[in-house]
């Protein structure tokens, strides 16, 4: 029989300093619980551990972690906890009541024991909730005294921590991540938006001031929009517009931003002197799309070139759509006077 509290305090010790330097340093998650556990396994003197999270998604538990098993025997030990909802280690996630000292059998046959450990957490308000489990294995029969069971429940509980760490880092990376996704595009389409390509048009004309090169800048207006609204209602502008900023963007280079800016207008910013050849590109993918009802979907352009047509980003933009708006022309490019076909 095992001295199950020999050198608790020492195992302690380092379970204490372990799970304090992953919660403060890791990195990631998987080499955080990788620390806690390699601890805990050597102050019990496990052979075997695992950690099993609680996917909330699939309502199942997912194999993060496992210490001291080979690659085969790792497969069959997920298949029968995963697979058995009526394992214990199922069942220490669902009830939150830990098993020390389950008898069990390893691969060859031989006895093991086995404590199983929920990973819990406070949940909101009162509420705790389970994201885990771990579980600690020993050959032979294992007794666990009372030191080593508040050791092992210490070890879960920093188990548990950073698990909910992790998740709580990785969810609030993932809110930020679409807040500034939406903070810069346009919901409707996903293109970029009016703030958005203005800030890289002031970036590129401030690019070509320096290195004497030039800017185009495309106004993309949908012909008869208001009346196709007026016609077949919003969700068929809507349609339209999706349709219109597809073509956009599969015409457009790497190098362009293409961006609504509101209503039904779009602009397209190009570094050098291709914004005529990328507008008249859009064109004919435009007048490649099917009819609406029976609207026939059109768009009429304006591009203005830095230099020549504006000193700044706004004088590009105002001039190009002052052409937009005085052309007569509809389902043409209008080029702004002094630019260059």
């Amino acid at each position: 029989m095992a001295d199950t509290n020999a050198g608790a305090g020492s195992g302690s010790l380092s379970v204490l300093s372990a799970g304090a330097a992953a919660l403060a340093r890791a990195h990631d998650l998987d080499t955080a619980l990788a620390v806690i556990v390699e601890a805990g396994a050597a102050a019990t003197g496990a052979a075997t551990a695992a950690v099993f999270a609680q996917d909330s998604d699939r309502n199942a538990l997912e194999l993060l972690l496992t210490l001291g098993m080979e690659d085969d025997a790792v497969e069959a030990f997920e298949a029968e906890i995963v697979a058995n909802p009526d394992h214990p280690v199922q069942h220490a996630a669902l009830d939150r009541s830990g098993t020390l000292g389950r008898a069990g059998r390893a691969a060859d046959g031989s006895h093991t024991t086995a404590a199983d450990l929920p990973l819990v957490v406070a949940g909101g308000g009162s509420v705790e909730a389970c994201v885990g489990v771990l579980t600690f294995g020993w050959p032979g029969e294992h007794a666990v005294g009372t030191e080593e069971e508040t050791l092992l429940v210490a070890v879960a509980d920093l188990a548990a921590a950073a698990i909910a760490t992790f998740r709580t880092s990785s969810m609030a990376a993932e809110r930020a991540e679409w807040l500034e996704r939406v903070a810069l595009t346009d919901p409707l389409t996903g293109l970029a938006n009016a703030r958005t390509v203005a800030r890289v048009l002031d970036l590129e004309v401030a690019r070509a001031q320096r290195q004497g090169t030039e800017v185009s800048v495309a106004l993309f207006d949908v012909d008869g929009f208001r009346e196709l609204n007026a016609a077949s209602g919003s969700r068929a502008g809507d349609h339209v517009l999706r349709q219109v900023a597809t073509v956009l963007a599969e015409s457009v280079r790497l190098v362009d931003t293409i961006a609504r800016t509101g209503g039904d207008e779009f602009v397209l910013v190009a570094p050098g002197s291709a914004g005529v050849t990328v507008a008249r590109r859009v064109m004919d993918g435009i007048a490649r799309l099917d009819a609406v009802g029976d609207h026939t979907i059109t768009v009429s352009a304006a591009v203005a070139r830095f230099p020549q047509d504006g000193a700044d980003a706004e004088a590009l933009v105002v001039a190009a759509r002052a052409a937009l708006v005085g052309a007569t022309d509809r389902s043409s490019i209008v080029e702004v006077m002094g630019a260059e076909a």
